[in-house]
């Protein structure tokens, strides 16, 4: 079971403090540190000192770290042409020696968009930009050099791109993938990623949803021992009941909430919930969700006491 860091830094968090929690999850032997890409806090928090663009904040990332794999779970498909993000991916991908992973999704959030004038179009035509972000992203880097790419499509035209820059990985980053739609995500899933990830699900929902992205897989000549299966949980571990309440706090989260909806409690508890959830449902990754990117003691911890009993 691997095991990623996953930070929410809009909530409230500066480059420093992203700096100083992925190099702790470095340190630690976690496989890789990951971030949202959002524009505004979500709930009542403040937010101070503002948000951190995602793609800038792993770039810096990518020089101050070694080991360690880098990326967004998940970059919104309406924050950026889809020509541009290939190159900022491409380049941080070159920067971090070929660590870089994108997740990419169609965009959720109206109040972002309004709050930063962000266009976000009605569902169907999101989806629709999102397929054909998915396209041209990956029809870019995988445009052998020396040749050019073309994309005619009903929201994006490309004539005769060159391409450029390649990523360090080829013919790309792995593609992230996710959510709970039943048909056009699986398919997609399908045709672009390299792992399908789940935020914030019971098991049954995961299971079931699993499932219908294998269907798809299989569907398009693909096997599905192809694509990782992941999951996103929100975590508060303690070494006994006071500290998991002291951590449950300071995310305004409460115990029984977080035990049935995340991973919370004892080390000897969260290893058996996520023996649940690897027998259950096969995921072989989970994101964490640190969303107390100051408590660098809770990622040593779970390094130390949950990490090594997975492995």
């Amino acid at each position: 079971m691997e095991l990623r860091i996953f930070t929410e830094p809009q909530q409230g968090a500066s480059y420093d403090d992203l700096l100083a929690i992925a190099k702790a999850t470095e340190d630690a032997g976690y496989d890789a540190f990951f971030r949202s890409d959002h524009y505004l806090k979500m709930g009542s928090v403040s937010g101070l000192p503002g948000p951190t663009d995602a793609w800038i904040t792993l770039a810096g990332l990518a020089r101050e770290t070694s080991r360690i794999r880098l990326g967004t779970l998940v970059t919104a498909a309406t924050f950026r042409h889809p020509s541009v993000l290939a190159i900022s991916v491409a380049q941080v991908d070159q920067m971090s020696g070929g660590r870089v992973e994108l997740g990419l999704g169609s965009g959720w959030f109206a109040e972002e968009h309004t709050a930063y004038g962000i266009p976000m179009p009605a569902t169907k035509e999101l989806f629709d930009r999102y397929s054909e972000q998915l396209a041209i992203i990956t029809g870019l880097w995988g445009t052998p050099e020396g040749e050019t790419f073309c994309f005619d499509g009903t929201y994006y035209t490309l004539q005769d791109s060159p391409a450029l820059p390649k990523p360090a990985q080829r013919p790309g980053p792995p593609v992230i993938v996710g959510g709970l739609g039943k048909k056009r995500t699986p398919e997609l899933a399908a045709r672009y990623a390299s792992e399908f990830n789940l935020p914030f699900v019971d098991i049954d929902t995961a299971l079931a949803q699993y499932e219908r992205v294998d269907a798809a897989v299989r569907a398009a000549g693909r096997d599905p021992k192809d694509i990782v299966r992941s999951a996103a949980l929100v975590i508060a571990v303690g070494r006994n009941e006071a500290e998991v309440a002291k951590r449950a706090e300071a995310i305004g989260r409460e115990v029984p909430e977080l035990r049935a909806n995340g991973l919370a409690g004892t080390p000897a508890e969260v290893v058996d919930k996520i023996g649940q959830w690897r027998e259950k449902t096969g995921v072989s990754r989970l994101y964490l969700q640190a969303l107390d990117v100051s408590d660098l003691d809770h990622v040593e911890l779970i390094a130390a006491e949950v990490k090594p009993q997975l492995d």
